[in-house]
């Protein structure tokens, strides 16, 4: 059910950039999504679309991606991605240890938006 805030947070960033740049309609919506994260597609877009109704917004399709995670390795400091279903073995390619923090793969961010 937090799809619901998460998407209210995610309009609140659209219609601001839409306002700063005189957009007269948003046609869609990049979003990148942690690998980690249980944020639903499905209910992102439901949420969007009820929510968005009476603005610029209104209609835009929610293009979701999902990124990578990133760890950084307690070893030697080195920065890698894993991909979701590599987690398991997710080894430091530098020094080979199993400890790393996870740095990103849990949030989203906003990433573009089409406009007319």
């Amino acid at each position: 059910m937090h799809e619901l805030s998460v998407t209210n947070s995610i309009l609140g960033i659209v219609l601001k950039h839409a306002e700063s740049n005189n957009v007269q309609r948003v046609v869609s919506i990049k979003l990148s999504i942690g690998a980690l994260s249980d944020l639903e597609e499905e209910w992102l877009q439901r949420y969007f679309d009820h929510l968005s109704r009476g603005t610029v917004a209104e209609g835009a399709k929610l293009r979701i991606q999902r990124s990578e995670l990133t760890f950084s390795c307690r070893g030697c400091s080195l920065e890698f991605s894993v991909a979701r279903e590599d987690l398991e073995a997710a080894l430091c390619p530098e020094c080979g240890r199993n400890e790393g923090s996870l740095i990103s793969g849990t949030g989203y961010r906003v990433e573009s938006m089409e406009a007319q």
